[in-house]
């Protein structure tokens, strides 16, 4: 349809240089109309109704030529019948051709038309389909040689003057015109409608897609910054029992707590985000677990110590609790991300954590662990390299920036300063 469409407006512009070449131009069968009309794709029944358009110029030509001979002194000679009847004949069965050869069909009943009265419905009808299935200069050009033509006809005929064959004909040659003109732009309105349409139920489509995929996005950098966490903490406490099988009993049962309790809590935050992945509208939604905010990092840390973890923390924040609740989860997030990569890739490395700032002076965020030399054979828990890209987003996203990497000394440093406005 769109290449459809260009080449009418292009057509439609070089309707300027006009000549009888383009005239003649046949219209392709797949592209009848410039603009297709989106009630009309069946072939068979555009047969039937050009089946009956030729019946009906048929019927009104010898309605045309019954007065010619019946009703009128100056009869027509024989022959003058004769031609009359062959021409309208031949203009009825032009109308089969009128969607292929508009212009062609509309110019063969016109000069058809100049020694016969019975094709002159032929000629309206062919008028009407130029109108329609071509733009407006050839059909108001073809509409303007009518007048030259009746007159031909009025100097051929015995049986009318040039006064009252112009008085009768012309006005139908407008109407049928006019006509053809108005079914054309009723079908580019339908068609640009319809068009509309279809590019706005596309765009809330994309619209749409666009916007899920970006909620799947949050949801699954939610579920990693939360599930690595809890993940690290159980194969830290595992690792424990595994490299110190002769702990005390009660220690050992202190260590099997600790990881039901975190196996627990990790299948709740599971839970969590899992619901939110749900199609189910009709269905009640696990009910969210509660964003981190900046005053959880002393949990996060001890946490992490209770696993094992050798953690220096200190915050000095001004006004902790004016931190607004996306700054602090943001924050807690790129110190939770950070210690989970030091006990997946540095376990028992000293670590030092150091969060400060002030509302105005933004939130300055330090994670800085020595890389320590792995013991041999040692196993490492496997990481994506999702993580630390999750954690750029989310901090570019905040309007903060992130460095990450080795510094001089060799430590590892994980860097991070959100923006916080008063």
């Amino acid at each position: 349809m769109p290449a459809a469409v260009a080449r009418d407006y292009a057509e439609a512009v070089s309707w300027s240089r006009w000549s009888w070449a383009a005239l003649a131009r046949p219209v392709a069968a797949s592209d009848d109309l410039p603009l297709p009309d989106p009630t009309d794709h069946d072939a068979g029944r555009e047969r039937v109704i050009d089946v009956l358009g030729i019946l009906v110029a048929v019927g009104l030509g010898a309605l045309f030529l019954s007065p010619e001979l019946h009703d009128n002194p100056d009869a027509l000679s024989g022959t003058q019948v004769a031609v009359d009847v062959g021409a309208g004949a031949l203009a009825c069965t032009s109308l089969w051709w009128r969607r292929r050869w508009p212009v062609g069909v509309a110019l063969v009943c016109l000069l058809l038309g100049t020694v016969s009265t019975s094709a002159t419905p032929a000629g309206l009808l062919a008028l009407s389909s130029l109108a329609v299935h071509r733009p407006a200069r050839p059909a108001v050009l073809v509409t303007a040689l009518w007048l030259p033509s009746v007159l031909v006809f009025a100097a051929y005929s015995p049986t009318t003057g040039p006064i009252a064959v112009v008085l009768f004909v012309m006005p139908l040659a407008l109407a049928a015109s006019g006509w053809g003109m108005f079914i054309r732009a009723r079908r580019q309105l339908l068609w640009s409608l319809r068009e509309r349409a279809l590019r706005a139920e596309a765009d809330q489509a994309l619209h749409e897609d666009r916007a899920r995929v970006a909620e799947r996005t949050r949801i699954a950098r939610e579920m990693h910054d939360v599930l690595a966490h809890r993940i690290s903490l159980l194969a830290l406490h595992a690792g424990g029992l595994e490299v110190r099988p002769d702990l005390p009993p009660a220690q050992v049962q202190e260590t099997a707590a600790l990881l039901r309790v975190t196996a627990r809590q990790a299948l709740e935050e599971l839970r969590s985000v899992i619901g939110l992945l749900r199609d189910d509208a009709g269905k009640d939604l696990a009910p969210a677990a509660p964003q981190p905010t900046l005053r959880n990092l002393h949990r996060l840390v001890e946490e992490i110590r209770v696993a094992g973890g050798d953690i220096d923390f200190e915050m000095n924040v001004v006004g902790v609790d004016d931190v607004p609740a996306t700054l602090g989860r943001d924050a807690y997030r790129v110190v939770q991300e950070a210690l989970t990569n030091v006990a997946k890739h540095a376990r028992g490395a000293a670590t030092r954590v150091r969060v400060a700032g002030a509302p105005g002076d933004g939130l300055r965020i330090s994670v800085r662990n020595r890389q320590p030399v792995p013991a041999h054979g040692a196993a490492t828990l496997p990481g994506s390299g999702a993580g630390l890209l999750g954690l750029q987003e989310r901090v570019a996203l905040a309007g903060g920036t992130l460095v990450v990497g080795h510094d001089g000394t060799g430590d590892f440093v994980v860097e991070a300063e959100l923006t916080w406005r008063p």
